[in-house]
């Protein structure tokens, strides 16, 4: 049975493609959702997709899910920086997970520079735009099949 990852995106990733292209590039949230699948499927593990612009929902969804995942990929855009309960959802989850940010959040504003998920997380992908989701598979893969 091939490894399944969560790849989990949050407030306003819903909007990729309208948003500032200078930040953000022109793809929407389902085409970087179809370059991950593609990727996916080259590295024989499956992926489930949540977004949601409201953090309990993605409390629940990581509560939900991640008994039968191995691995979780999140952006969790403008909860980066005080989303505590997605960590703590993280945490009791157990499984080793990547954060990700289309931006350089080290480049932006100072309140954008901190995060809550960066000392649990595996690693950290930020300025990569939409590529970052495909580097993030490519270790969580290798670290979940070895």
């Amino acid at each position: 049975m091939p490894a399944t990852i969560l790849v989990i995106n949050g407030p306003n990733l819903n909007n990729l493609g309208k948003r500032d292209a200078s930040l953000y590039g022109t793809k929407t949230l389902a085409d970087i959702q179809d370059d991950i699948s593609a990727q996916a499927s080259e590295l024989g593990v499956e992926v489930t997709f949540f977004q949601s612009n409201h953090e309990g929902s993605i409390v629940d969804f990581i509560q939900e899910s991640s008994t039968g995942a191995h691995g979780i990929i999140i952006n969790a855009g403008a909860l980066t920086q005080v989303g505590y309960s997605i960590l703590d959802a993280l945490l009791d989850a157990g499984l080793p997970f990547i954060e990700v940010h289309i931006s350089n959040i080290h480049a932006r504003e100072r309140f954008r520079q901190r995060s809550v998920f960066a000392s649990n997380a595996i690693g950290q992908m930020a300025g990569f735009g939409p590529s970052g989701y495909i580097y993030a598979l490519d270790h969580l893969s290798s670290v979940i099949n070895g």
